[in-house]
């Protein structure tokens, strides 16, 4: 076995534990029921009530572990709906609570937008230009640089 080979093994192994933590963590603090409930509704029918939120967070994977770990969060801060074919949502989000400035935001930002996405009604995610303003310099500088995110006003 190649040394090559031989990361690429440990690295999948450890992706593997990492989400099996992940899910395990949410479980914890989730109510399985009400996930579901959440899971089922319609975006486009919940995007101006009080359900959107934590609907949104339902549909997330392994990052949702790191934000209710770190007592963080997100918001919607605007959405558009787009008529095509079937109605979906470009919704616009900023992070909450201890997820401001946190040095993992550009993968918090780029797990909740690739997980969110991943959602029928979602056509796109990006995140308030505001967001930039919690960073310093050189955490702004990165996360423009190597977040994979798009910023809006």
């Amino acid at each position: 076995m190649s040394d090559d080979d031989l990361v690429s093994k440990y690295a999948a192994e450890a992706l593997e534990s990492m989400k099996i933590e992940a899910k395990k963590r949410i479980e914890d603090v989730t109510d399985e029921v009400e996930e579901k409930r959440l899971q089922s509704l319609s975006l486009l029918k919940i995007v101006d009530s009080d359900d959107i939120v934590p609907a949104l967070l339902s549909r997330l994977n392994e990052v949702r572990a790191a934000l209710d770990g770190h007592g963080g969060g997100i918001e919607l801060t605007s959405y558009e709906i787009v008529e095509s074919s079937n109605k979906t949502l470009n919704i616009v989000l900023d992070l909450t609570g201890a997820c401001l400035s946190c040095g993992a935001a550009p993968g918090t930002l780029e797990g909740v937008k690739s997980d969110l996405e991943s959602d029928d009604e979602i056509s796109s995610v990006k995140f308030s230009s505001a967001l930039l303003d919690t960073f310093d310099d050189l955490g702004r500088e990165f996360i423009l640089a190597h977040g994979k995110v798009e910023f809006v006003d």
